[in-house]
């Protein structure tokens, strides 16, 4: 068994900063730095292409837009093997 505590010490008090308190204005945020990005005509076709409509895709191809021929061609017969 244990005896009685006799005494207990306690610990230093935490050293406290002696800075003053500053009521500073908010900081300003900082810009953000930017880059400039040029897209190419191609690029900006191809980003066209990715959003189009499937109508809007049967539309030019009717028209003779050989790339939107192509691209009902692809999705036909990948519409094709997903059926069997």
């Amino acid at each position: 068994m244990s005896g009685p505590i006799s005494s207990v010490a306690q610990a230093p008090a935490a050293a406290q900063s002696t800075a003053p308190v500053q009521n500073a204005a908010p900081a300003k945020p900082q810009a953000t730095p930017t880059d400039t990005v040029q897209i190419s005509s191609a690029a900006q076709t191809a980003a066209q292409e990715l959003v189009e409509t499937r109508a809007q895709t049967t539309r030019e191809a009717s028209k003779g837009d050989q790339q939107a021929v192509r691209l009902l061609a692809r999705e036909n017969a990948a519409a094709q093997l997903t059926k069997k």
